[in-house]
């Protein structure tokens, strides 16, 4: 059964928007909750995550100014608003959650392995 459930991925011309969404549960919607990428042939990339307990908002800078995250503590859910999404956007989006050491929440590609919860990801097209 999976831990957390993603929705919200498609195609989309650049420029256009989509909103992912992230479901969890009271076990899995905790900690740091947000999501990373991997594109074809690169290593997976923090972009967006936030504090649950606190609503503290980290962004990767190449997603700043363009993605916005969100949560809501009644449905143990994450959204992820992205506008103007580029062509570079393109990627498997995986919803994460676990609770961290110490904020902030990193976004690392390294940091990948200290979040304990994964999506099965939603993919997200974007033509140019």
């Amino acid at each position: 059964q999976a831990q957390l459930v993603e929705s919200g991925g498609g195609s989309v011309q650049a420029g256009g928007s989509l909103t992912l969404s992230c479901t969890g549960s009271m076990y899995t919607y905790t900690g740091c909750m947000g999501w990373f990428r991997q594109a074809p042939g690169k290593e997976r990339e923090g972009v967006a995550a936030i504090y649950i307990s606190g609503g503290y908002r980290y962004y990767d800078a190449s997603v700043r100014g363009r993605f916005f995250i969100n949560q809501d503590n009644n449905k143990y859910t994450v959204t992820l608003r992205m506008d103007n999404l580029k062509p570079e956007d393109t990627a498997m989006y995986y919803c994460m959650s676990g609770a961290p050491s110490s904020l902030p929440c990193r976004l690392r590609a390294e940091d990948a392995g200290t979040y304990t919860y994964w999506g099965q990801g939603t993919k997200v097209t974007v033509a140019g």
